[in-house]
């Protein structure tokens, strides 16, 4: 979407609701060129590792740090993506890239997501101002109920930071304040077509259910920050380098590659951002 910008409706949306969900965010062939690296690149299949959810599926993702000049990277760097995120986040010092993460989630195997914040996780990184943060779910191929689409409580970013524990392998949030959030708020099941993308923050709680379709769901998370906002116990210095933009054309016109090392890849024994 060439020249994009927020407009106030959809940034007053954001406040009120917790996200926005922009419809053909990137064109089909910025989408094509994304998949066929994702299925493709040695370096994704290479770092990509399972979490149990509370049944023992597994869903997978390949999460890095440091976005470059590959696809991923240009997309992550991209001005309609660095553009919107300092429109949406509380503050003003420069927007920093925490993290990104290619879900990958397979059909019939992919395991679901428990019910979390984004902030239930990093609270515990030491961030101490979760306005300050927002993640930016790209779609890259369609998500539907059926193979397990992400959930959404509208409007439970306001309730603040709900308490989390372990939850299989993953982080869950308290099942008692879960289901006063439903008796309250109304459950979204964010359905989305390729390129479309979901601008969320931090403190809303989300979920997904395993995929027991035959379509496999892949997507896109990137993570970013205020450089002011400081992660104590986050050991990666990723959240405090503010992006360098590059045009939204690089992602298309750029000669790329896949995802390099020098993305600073996390390993499963080192999941500091996951727990």
């Amino acid at each position: 979407m060439a020249n994009f910008q927020l407009s106030q409706q959809q940034i007053a949306d954001y406040w009120r609701d917790g996200y926005i969900i922009v419809r053909n965010f990137l064109a089909q062939e910025e989408i094509d060129k994304l998949y066929k690296i994702a299925v493709g690149d040695d370096a994704i299949s290479k770092h990509a590792f399972d979490l149990n959810d509370q049944s023992g599926k597994k869903t997978k993702l390949t999460l890095w740090y440091n976005p470059g000049n590959d696809a991923y990277g240009l997309l992550t760097r991209s001005k309609r993506i660095v553009d919107s995120v300092d429109r949406l986040l509380d503050g003003s010092s420069p927007v920093c890239h925490f993290h990104s993460k290619l879900m990958q989630k397979e059909p019939k195997v992919g395991g679901a997501w428990e019910w979390h914040q984004d902030y239930g996780y990093w609270y515990k990184n030491e961030f101490l101002f979760p306005d300050e943060m927002v993640s930016v779910m790209v779609a890259i191929t369609e998500a539907t109920k059926a193979n397990g689409c992400l959930q959404v409580i509208k409007g439970t970013h306001k309730m603040g930071r709900v308490e989390h524990g372990f939850s299989g392998e993953q982080v869950g949030a308290a099942q008692r304040y879960v289901d006063l959030a439903l008796k309250t708020m109304p459950l979204v099941y964010v359905e989305l077509a390729p390129g479309d993308a979901l601008f969320f923050h931090p403190n809303l709680l989300h979920r997904s259910e395993a995929n027991l379709s035959d379509k496999a769901r892949w997507s896109l998370i990137s993570c970013y920050n205020r450089q002011d906002n400081i992660g104590y116990n986050e050991p990666n210095g990723s959240h405090r380098v503010p992006v360098k933009i590059v045009p939204d054309e690089a992602l298309m016109e750029w000669e790329t590659s896949g995802v390099m090392d020098s993305a600073g890849f996390l390993e499963k024994d080192k999941d500091q951002a996951l727990k």
